[in-house]
C-alpha cells in the first residue's frame, strides 16, 4: 500500500499482514512510525491520549509515555491491541489502513493467548518413591536454607542442569522434605513450559501465572490488576508475612522469572531450567549433573531390586555408562528390566550394546527410549503415541480413553503400566502428563507409526469428549438455558458422571485450562466446528469470573468461523466475545463487537441472534451510561424475539428495559416492563430471570416508597437465586436489602447486607456490582454517623468505576464523598464533590441530577440523595 507521508513524498506503508512474529509486527510499527516522519514517543502518547479523551475513556484507561515506548521494543510476548491500534491510527488515520493492523494483531495473538493458558496448583507433584542420591545437592540446598535464616533477605534457588538429569525430581523431593519439617506452610508450584516440544503451547506468560497465584492465595478476581508490574506488586504483598514455598519449574529464562519472584522474608522460591540463569540476583546457583557412577549404580539397585548379576561383574556400571549417568535414562531402563524377569543384570548390560550398534543412537535418554518403548506391549505402544498428540499439558483417564477408544479400567490399567516404566508420570492425583523429552520422542514415533486418518481418527474423539463433556455440565449447572447452547450427542466413549451441579462445576473448574487450549488447537488445525461449538456451550461457565479465558476462548471461535466463512457462527462469536468484553469491563470493545455481531446477523436473517445481541448492547451502552441508547436496543430485542416466539428471549428484553426505565426515573413505566417480564419467566419457569426481575422490581418499589412490597420481592429472589446457584444474583437481591434497610432507618442492618453483597462480588470478580456494593456500604455507614468509615468505601467505588468507565457509579460515589465531607464540616469539599456528580448526572438524564441542585443549593440543610441503581442482566 502506497500513500503520501506528512512531508509529501510517496513511500510503501508497512504491511502488518505480513508479519508472522509479534517480533515481525513490533518492526513494522516502528517502520510506520519512520514513515510518519519519526515523531516523538511524547507526541504520540498526547495524540493517543487525545483521541480517547474525546471519545469519553475515562482518565485512569489514558496511556503513559512508557507504556507507548515499549509497544515499539522487540521480545515481546504480548501486546496491548487496543493501545496498538491507537498507536497506529496516531500514525496514520486511514481506517481501511488501522483496520489491517486490528487483524494481524488478531491473527497474531493466537501465540500471546496461548502463553496466556497456564495451570498453577497448590500443592506440589508427587514424590518420586525411593527417591536416593543428590546428598551433595541437598546439603547445599539445606545450607543456603540456614544462611538465609540470619538475614531478611529473599531466598531463591535456581536449580539448573540438562534435560532429564532429575531437576525437577530434586525440586520437588526438596519441596516435600521441607514441608515434612514444617520449614513451610503453604505451596504454590507450577510448570512454566520453557521448552515445551510443541510449539503451539510457547512458555507460559508470567502474567498468567501471576493470575492464578494470586487467585490461589485468595485475591478476588477482580482486585487482580492487569498490568505485570502490578500483579508482581500485589502478589509479593500478599505473600508478606508467609512461609511459603514456591517451585518454578521448566524455567524459559530469566525475563520469565523475574516478575515470579516473592523477594519477601521467609519465602522460597525454587527454579528449575536447562539454561544458566546467572543474572537472576540474589538467587542461589545450584549445578546438577549427571549421577556420578557410583551413583548410578546405587540408584539403579535401588529402583530394579534384586536381580542377578550374571557373568560379567561390570555389567551394572556398564548400563549406568550406557545410560550416560542420567536419571531419566536410568528410570526408563529400569522400567524395562523389571518388566523382564529372568535377565541378568548382564544380558541387558549386552542388549543395551546391541541396540546402540544397532539404532546408532548417540545418548542415553534415546537408547532407553528406544529399549522401553520397542518392549511395550502394542496397546501400551499406541496410548503413549496418542498421548502425545493432546494438546494439553495433561489429561486424565477419560481423555486417554477417548483417544485410543477402549474402556476406562483397560485404560487406567495401561496408564499405570506407563507410570511404572517411568515414560509417564502423574502431575496431581488422576492427571497424568509426559515429560518433555518422552514427549518429543513419542510424538516422532506417533508420526512415524500412525497413519494421519488414524491419528485425526484419535484426535476428534478426544475433542467429541470434550465437547460432549462440557455439555453435559452446563445442562446439569444451567439447565434453563441448555436451548442457547448447540446440541452436542454422547460420544460412546467413557465419560465422568456430571449430574450434580457441584461435580460438574468440579470438571470444569480442572478442566478449564485443557478446554481452552482445546478450544485453541482445533481452531488452528482443522476442527473449527468443534471450537465454535466449544464456545458457545462454555459461554454461561465462563461467567463465574473467567472473562480472559472468556475472550481468548471467543476469539479462537472467531477465527475458526472466518475460515470456514460460516457467518452465523461469526455472529455467535463475536456476540459472544461482546460480553466476554463486558465481563472484563472493556464497553467500547464490547459495542464495538456486538455491533459488528448484529449486522453479521442482519446479513443471515438470523432473528434469535439479532435479538440477542441487541439485548447485549443495551447492556453494553447502559454500562457506558447511554441510557436512551441501551433502551432502544432493549425494546428492538423485544420485538425481534416476539417475531420469533422467545418467550424466554423478551423477559429479558422487558427486564432490562424496566432497568433502564427506572434509572431515569420512569418507576410506573419500569414496573409495567418488569411486571411483564416476571410473567413471562414465570410461565417458561426461568426461576434465575425471575429472581432477576423480582430483584429489579423490588427496587422500582423502594424508590416508590412502597418497602413491604420490596422487602417480599427481595426475599423472594434471594432464595431463587440461591436455588439456581446465581452467585451474582444473589449479591444483588442482599445490595437491594441493603437499600431498603437504609430507607427504613436501619443502618446497621444496611451495612451488613452490603458487606455480604461485596464480599460475593469480589469472589466472583465484577467489579462493576462491586462498585455499587461499594457505594451502597458508603451510604449506609454515612447513616450510622461513620463519615470516615462512608469516604474510605466510597473512594474504593470511585476506584473501581474510574477504571472500567462506570459513569453512573462515579457519580454515585461523587455525591457520597460529598455527604461525607459535609457530614465532617468540610463544605468546600463536599461542594466540589457534589457539582463532579451534577456533571455526570446532567450528563446521563437521570432524576438523581435535581437531588444534586437541590443539596448545592442547601448545602447545610440537605441530605445525601438516593443514588441506588439495580444491575442488568446479561442473556
Amino acid at each position: 500500500m502506497t500513500a503520501t507521508r506528512a512531508d509529501g513524498a510517496s513511500a510503501l506503508l508497512p504491511d502488518p499482514g505480513r508479519a508472522r512474529t509479534l517480533d515481525e509486527l513490533t518492526a513494522a510499527l516502528r517502520s510506520l512510525k519512520l514513515w510518519a516522519g519519526s515523531p516523538s514517543y511524547e507526541r504520540i502518547t498526547n495524540q493517543v491520549n487525545h483521541a480517547w479523551r474525546t471519545a469519553g475513556r475515562p482518565v485512569g484507561e489514558w496511556t503513559k509515555r512508557p507504556t507507548v515506548v515499549d509497544c515499539f521494543k522487540p521480545g515481546r510476548r504480548r501486546l496491548n491491541a487496543d493501545l496498538v491500534t491507537a498507536i497506529v491510527r496516531a500514525l496514520h488515520p486511514d481506517e481501511g489502513y488501522v483496520h489491517q493492523w486490528r487483524q494481524a494483531l488478531r491473527v497474531l495473538g493466537g501465540e500471546a493467548q496461548a502463553a496466556t493458558v497456564v495451570r498453577v496448583q497448590d500443592r506440589l507433584p508427587p514424590d518420586l518413591a525411593g527417591f536416593t542420591g543428590r546428598a551433595s545437592e541437598l546439603d547445599q540446598l539445606r545450607h543456603t536454607l540456614g544462611h538465609h535464616r540470619h538475614t531478611t533477605g529473599a531466598m531463591a534457588v535456581a536449580i539448573e542442569g540438562m534435560a532429564g538429569v532429575g531437576k525437577t525430581q530434586l525440586a520437588v523431593h526438596a519441596g516435600h522434605l521441607l514441608i515434612r519439617e514444617s520449614r513451610f506452610d503453604r505451596t504454590l508450584f507450577v510448570n512454566l513450559r520453557g521448552f515445551f516440544p510443541d510449539p503451539a503451547r510457547p512458555p507460559a506468560d508470567p502474567a498468567a501465572v501471576l493470575e492464578g497465584f494470586l487467585r490461589l492465595l485468595g485475591v478476588p478476581a477482580h482486585q487482580i490488576p492487569h498490568d505485570l508490574s502490578a500483579r508482581t506488586a500485589a502478589y509479593r504483598d500478599r505473600l508478606t508475612g508467609t512461609r511459603t514455598l514456591i517451585v518454578l519449574d521448566n524455567a524459559a529464562d530469566v525475563d520469565q522469572v523475574r516478575p515470579l519472584l516473592p523477594e519477601v522474608p521467609d519465602c522460597l522460591t525454587l527454579i528449575t531450567s536447562r539454561r544458566i540463569l546467572s543474572d537472576l540476583r540474589p538467587a542461589t546457583r545450584l549445578v546438577v549433573d549427571v549421577f556420578t557412577e557410583d551413583e548410578a549404580v546405587d540408584y539403579l539397585a535401588r529402583v530394579v531390586g534384586r536381580i542377578p548379576r550374571g557373568d560379567d561383574p561390570d555389567a551394572a556400571a556398564r548400563i549406568t555408562r550406557r545410560c550416560g549417568h542420567l536419571p531419566l535414562a536410568l528410570d526408563l531402563t529400569a522400567g524395562h528390566m523389571r518388566a523382564t524377569p529372568g535377565w541378568t543384570l548382564t544380558d541387558h548390560a549386552d542388549r543395551l550394546d546391541e541396540r546402540h550398534l544397532q539404532r546408532r543412537l548417540e545418548t542415553g535418554v534415546e537408547l532407553a527410549l528406544d529399549l522401553s518403548y520397542h518392549h511395550l506391549p502394542t496397546d501400551q505402544r499406541r496410548l503413549l503415541r496418542l498421548l502425545a498428540l493432546h494438546p494439553g499439558q495433561d489429561s486424565d483417564a477419560y481423555a486417554a480413553a477417548a483417544l485410543t477408544g477402549t474402556g476406562l479400567d483397560t485404560t487406567r490399567t495401561h496408564l499405570d503400566h506407563l507410570c511404572r516404566d517411568h515414560l509417564l508420570q502423574q502431575s496431581a492425583s488422576g492427571r497424568y502428563t509426559l515429560h518433555d523429552l518422552v514427549r518429543a520422542f513419542a510424538v516422532t514415533r506417533a508420526h512415524d507409526e500412525v497413519r494421519p486418518a488414524d491419528r485425526r481418527e484419535a484426535l476428534t474423539r478426544l475433542f467429541d469428549h470434550y465437547l460432549a463433556t462440557a455439555a453435559t455440565a452446563m445442562n446439569a449447572l444451567h439447565p434453563a438455558q441448555a436451548h442457547l447452547r448447540p446440541h452436542v450427542p454422547p460420544t460412546g466413549t467413557p465419560a465422568p458422571d456430571l449430574a450434580n451441579p457441584d461435580s460438574a462445576l468440579a470438571w470444569l473448574d480442572i478442566e478449564r485450562p485443557t478446554l481452552v487450549t482445546v478450544a485453541a488447537h482445533t481452531a488452528g488445525h482443522g476442527w473449527p466446528g468443534h471450537t465454535t461449538r466449544l464456545s458457545r456451550i462454555l459461554y454461561r461457565y465462563f461467567a463465574g469470573g473467567h472473562g480472559s479465558d472468556a475472550v481468548t476462548v471467543h476469539q479462537h471461535a472467531h477465527h475458526a468461523a472466518r475460515h470456514t466463512g460460516d457467518v452465523t457462527e461469526q455472529a455467535h462469536a463475536l456476540t459472544d466475545l461482546g460480553v466476554a468484553y463486558l465481563w472484563v469491563a472493556r464497553y467500547e470493545s464490547a459495542v464495538e463487537h456486538l455491533t459488528t455481531a448484529l449486522h453479521l446477523f442482519g446479513q443471515t436473517g438470523h432473528g434469535f441472534g439479532q435479538a440477542r445481541t441487541h439485548t447485549n448492547l443495551g447492556v453494553a451502552e447502559q454500562r457506558l451510561g447511554h441510557y436512551r441508547r441501551a433502551a432502544a436496543h432493549f425494546a428492538q430485542a423485544r420485538t425481534a424475539h416476539l417475531r420469533t416466539g422467545d418467550q424466554t428471549g423478551q423477559a429479558r428484553a422487558l427486564s432490562n428495559l424496566g432497568d433502564v426505565e427506572q434509572r431515569l426515573g420512569h418507576y410506573r413505566r419500569a414496573a409495567r416492563h418488569l411486571r411483564q417480564a416476571l410473567a413471562l419467566y414465570r410461565r417458561s419457569g426461568d426461576h434465575a430471570g425471575e429472581a432477576v426481575s423480582l430483584a429489579n422490581l423490588a427496587e422500582v418499589d423502594t424508590r416508590s416508597g412502597r418497602y413491604g412490597a420490596a422487602a417480599e420481592n427481595l426475599d423472594r429472589a434471594l432464595v431463587l437465586f440461591r436455588q439456581a446457584g446465581h452467585r451474582n444474583g444473589e449479591a444483588w437481591a442482599l445490595d437491594g436489602l441493603g437499600t431498603l434497610h437504609r430507607h427504613l432507618g436501619q443502618a446497621t442492618e444496611a451495612a451488613r447486607h452490603h458487606r455480604q453483597a461485596l464480599t460475593i462480588l469480589q469472589t466472583t470478580g465484577d467489579r462493576h456490582g462491586a462498585a455499587w456494593a461499594l457505594n451502597g456500604l458508603g451510604e449506609a455507614t454515612l447513616a450510622a454517623g461513620h463519615a470516615t468509615d462512608a469516604l474510605t468505601h466510597h473512594t474504593a467505588a470511585h476506584t473501581i468505576a474510574a477504571e472500567i468507565g462506570a459513569r453512573d457509579q462515579r457519580a454515585r460515589a461523587q455525591a457520597g464523598l460529598a455527604g461525607a465531607h459535609r457530614a465532617l464540616d468540610r463544605h468546600d469539599r463536599a461542594r466540589d464533590h457534589y457539582r463532579q456528580a451534577l456533571t455526570i448526572y446532567t450528563d446521563l438524564g437521570t432524576p438523581e441530577a435535581d437531588q444534586i441542585r437541590a443539596c448545592l443549593a442547601a448545602l447545610d440543610d440537605a441530605g445525601p440523595p438516593e443514588l441506588t441503581v439495580r444491575s442488568p442482566e446479561l442473556p
